[in-house]
C-alpha cells in the first residue's frame, strides 16, 4: 500500500514478548487506493464488460451449431473468466485494505465505490450464465466433450446445478443491482459497529479481539469482568444487531422464496455442492453425540476446576496450574512451518510464501476486522492472510488453521478464475488438517506429563468448539430463519434461542448466567454467511476421518492429499475423497471423526 494507507502500530502495539508481527503489502494487487494501476484497471473492466455483453448476449444459441461450436464457445468462456479474474482483483483489493480498518472513513468510502462499480460492471455478464443454462442439456453435453471446451466441463456441469433456481434476465439483474444497498449494506454496517464497540475490562477500554482474550485469561476475576464487558456492551447496541439480523433474515426469505427453495438452509447446500441428506446426517450425528463429547469433557474439566459446573466464562479457562507461556511470532512461525514440513516440504514450502512475501497481517489494531481469515483473492495473484495474533496456544492453531486454507488456494489457482474455488465444505478441510499437522507434531514432541495434558485439552476444547458449538449455531440460525417467516424477533427472542442451543449443546456442567444470551450478536458467520456454520464441523469430522487414513497408510498419502487440493472446484465431494476410501454419503462416516473425539476424552480422564 501507498506510504498514506499502511496500518500503523505492527511492531509497536506487538510488544516485546510478540516479537515483531508482520503487517501485509497488498502492492502485489495495487500500489494504492488512489494508484494508476488501480484506476485503470476498473476502467479497463467496465469496457471489457461492456464489450463482452455486445458480442455475446442474445447469440449464444446460435454459437452451439457447427462444427467449429466448442472452440467458439471456449473462447468466449475464456474471455468471461479473463474479466471475472480483473473483477475479483479490484473488490479483492478493496476488501483487503477495508478489513486493515473498517472505521477509517477513507477506506470505508473507497471499499463502498468499488463495490458499486463492480457490481454494475458485473451487471453487463449476468445473461451469460443464465444463457448457458438455457441452452439445451444435450446439446451442451455434447460440446462439452469436445477439446478445448471440454477444460471448462466441470465449470459447465456446475453452473448447470444453479439452473432451477434462476429467475429470468431482468430479475436477476435487480437482485444483483440491489446486493449494493441491500445485503452487502446491512454487512458493512455490522463490521463498522463491532469494530468501534468498546469493552470496559477493568481499567481498560478494548476492542472486541482482545476482549475474548481476556476470557482465556489464566485469572478467573479478569476472565468474569471480560464476559460482563462483552455482556453490557453487546446489550448496549442490540437493537442494531436485531434490526441486522432481522432485516437479511427477511432479505434471504425474499430471495429464497422467488428462486424456489424449499428450505432454509437449501441455497447454502447447493452453494457447497453438499446433499442436504448428508448435512441432516451430520447434524443429526453431532447433536446424538453432545452427552458423549461436550457433556462429558465439560463435566471432567469442571472437576479438574474443583466445581460441580463451570460458569460460562471459564469454558476456555486454561487448566489450573498449568503454565501460561507466551508465543512469540517467531516461535509460531517455526511450529507451523515444521509440522507441515514434516508431513510434506512441498506443502511448506508453499506456507513459508505467506511469511517471506507479506502475505499476511497479524497484528491487533483498532478497527481492524476481528477474527481470522484466508482471503484467495484471484488466481493471477495470491491469498492473504489476516490474523489478530496475541500469543496464545490457540493463536498458533489459528496460524496454522489459515495457512491450510492459504496454501490450498495456491494449489488451487491453476484451475482458474472459475474452478479454483472450492465449496466450504472441502476448503475448511484443508484448514483443519493444517491444525491437525501442528497439533500431532507439537504432542509427538512433548513428554511432560502436565504438559501433554494441557494440550489434549487444548485439542479436545477446539475440537468442541469445531464440531459441537458450530452445529449448535446451526440449529440457532435454522430456528432464527424458520421463526422469521412469521414475523420480526425481538432482542428477547434472539436471546431465547441462542440459549435454547447453548444450553443443549454445552450440557450441565456449564452454568450459563446473565448476559449471555446477548453473545449470538458478535458471531460474524452469521451476518455474511448464513448457515456458514457447519463447514467446521464437515469439515472436523472429515478430517479426523482423513488422519485415520494417514495414520494406517502414509505411504503416498501426501501426494493424494495435495492432489484433492489441487482439485479445486472441479470435482465432487464424492470423487475428492473416493482415493483415500471415505465415503461422506454413508450415515457412519460421521461417527469415525466423532470417536476421535471422544477416545481423546476418555484418554484425558485417564490422567485424572
Amino acid at each position: 500500500m501507498a506510504p498514506a494507507e499502511v496500518a500503523k502500530g505492527g511492531a509497536a502495539a506487538a510488544g516485546a514478548p510478540l516479537g515483531t508481527l508482520p503487517e501485509w503489502n497488498l502492492n502485489d494487487l495495487y500500489p494504492g487506493m488512489e494508484s494508476e494501476a488501480f484506476a485503470a484497471d476498473t476502467a479497463r473492466a467496465d469496457a471489457e464488460c461492456k464489450a463482452f455483453a455486445d458480442a455475446y448476449r442474445g447469440k449464444l444459441e446460435a454459437m452451439v451449431t457447427g462444427p467449429d461450436a466448442a472452440r467458439r464457445l471456449h473462447e468466449a468462456i475464456a474471455q468471461y473468466e479473463v474479466i471475472d479474474d480483473r473483477l475479483g482483483r479490484i473488490i479483492s483489493y478493496a476488501g483487503l485494505v477495508y478489513a486493515g480498518d473498517t472505521t477509517d472513513p477513507k477506506r470505508a468510502k473507497f471499499f463502498g465505490d468499488t463495490q458499486e462499480r463492480v457490481t454494475a460492471a458485473s451487471t453487463e455478464l449476468l445473461f451469460f450464465q443464465l444463457e448457458l443454462n438455457r441452452l439445451d442439456d444435450a446439446v451442451l453435453d455434447a460440446l462439452a466433450q469436445k477439446s478445448p471446451l471440454s477444460h471448462y466441463r466441470p465449470w459447465l456441469e456446475d453452473i448447470r446445478k444453479e439452473k432451477p433456481y434462476q429467475l429470468d434476465d431482468k430479475l436477476e439483474q435487480l437482485f444483483h443491482e440491489k446486493s449494493v444497498t441491500g445485503r452487502s449494506a446491512w454487512n458493512r454496517l455490522f463490521d463498522e459497529t463491532i469494530s468501534s464497540l468498546r469493552f470496559k475490562v477493568g481499567d481498560e477500554e478494548l476492542t472486541l479481539e482482545p476482549t475474548l482474550n481476556k476470557m482465556q485469561d489464566a485469572d478467573g476475576a479478569v476472565r468474569k469482568q471480560a464476559a460482563e464487558a462483552l455482556a453490557a456492551t453487546l446489550k448496549d447496541n442490540l437493537r442494531v444487531f436485531t434490526l441486522i439480523t432481522n432485516t437479511l433474515a427477511k432479505d434471504k426469505e425474499i430471495a429464497d422464496r422467488w428462486r424456489g427453495f424449499g428450505d432454509v438452509a437449501e441455497s447454502r447446500h447447493l452453494s457447497n455442492r453438499v446433499e442436504p441428506e448428508v448435512v441432516d446426517a451430520l447434524v443429526s450425528a453431532v447433536r446424538e453425540a453432545y452427552p458423549r463429547l461436550s457433556h462429558r469433557y465439560y463435566a471432567l474439566k469442571a472437576r479438574w476446576f474443583g466445581v460441580d459446573a463451570l460458569n460460562h466464562w471459564d469454558r476456555n479457562a486454561p487448566l489450573p496450574k498449568v503454565e501460561q507461556r507466551t508465543i512469540p511470532w517467531a516461535d509460531a512461525r517455526e511450529t507451523v512451518l515444521k509440522a507441515y514440513g514434516g508431513f510434506s516440504p512441498g506443502m511448506a514450502d508453499i506456507a513459508r510464501r505467506f511469511f517471506d512475501g507479506g502475505w499476511i497481517d497479524a497484528p491487533v489494531r483498532p478497527g481492524k476486522a476481528p477474527g481470522a481469515f484466508a482471503h484467495p483473492t484471484v488466481p493471477s495473484s495470491h491469498p492473504y492472510v489476516l490474523l489478530n495474533y496475541q500469543g496464545r496456544p490457540r493463536d498458533v492453531m489459528t496460524l496454522a488453521h489459515e495457512l491450510g486454507h492459504g496454501v490450498h488456494q495456491v494449489l488451487a489457482a491453476p484451475n482458474g478464475a472459475l474452478m479454483a474455488p472450492t465449496p466450504l465444505t472441502l476448503a475448511e478441510t484443508a484448514s483443519v488438517f493444517g491444525e491437525m499437522l501442528t497439533f500431532r507434531a507439537l504432542l509427538a514432541g512433548t513428554t511432560d506429563p502436565k504438559a501433554r495434558k494441557a494440550m489434549l485439552a487444548a485439542k479436545v476444547e477446539d475440537m468442541i468448539n469445531t464440531v459441537v458449538r458450530q452445529i449448535a449455531f446451526y440449529s440457532f440460525e435454522r430456528e432464527v430463519h424458520t421463526r422469521r417467516t412469521a414475523g420480526e424477533l425481538t432482542a428477547d427472542d434472539l436471546g431465547e434461542a441462542w440459549l435454547k442451543v447453548q444450553t443443549e449443546s454445552l450440557g450441565p456442567a456449564i452454568r450459563i448466567g446473565a448476559g449471555y444470551e446477548t453473545f449470538w450478536a458478535y458471531i460474524p458467520h452469521f451476518v455474511h454467511s448464513p448457515f456458514y456454520v457447519y463447514a467446521y464441523a464437515f469439515g472436523d469430522c472429515l478430517v479426523n476421518s482423513l488422519y485415520g487414513v494417514y495414520e494406517k497408510a502414509a505411504d503416498g498419502f501426501a501426494e493424494r492429499y495435495l492432489a484433492m487440493l489441487s482439485a479445486g472446484g472441479t470435482k465432487h465431494h464424492t470423487e475428492l475423497l473416493a482415493p483415500f476410501g471415505l465415503d461422506a454419503r454413508d450415515p457412519a462416516f460421521w461417527q469415525i471423526g466423532l470417536s476421535l473425539i471422544e477416545r481423546l476424552i476418555v484418554e484425558l480422564e485417564g490422567m485424572e
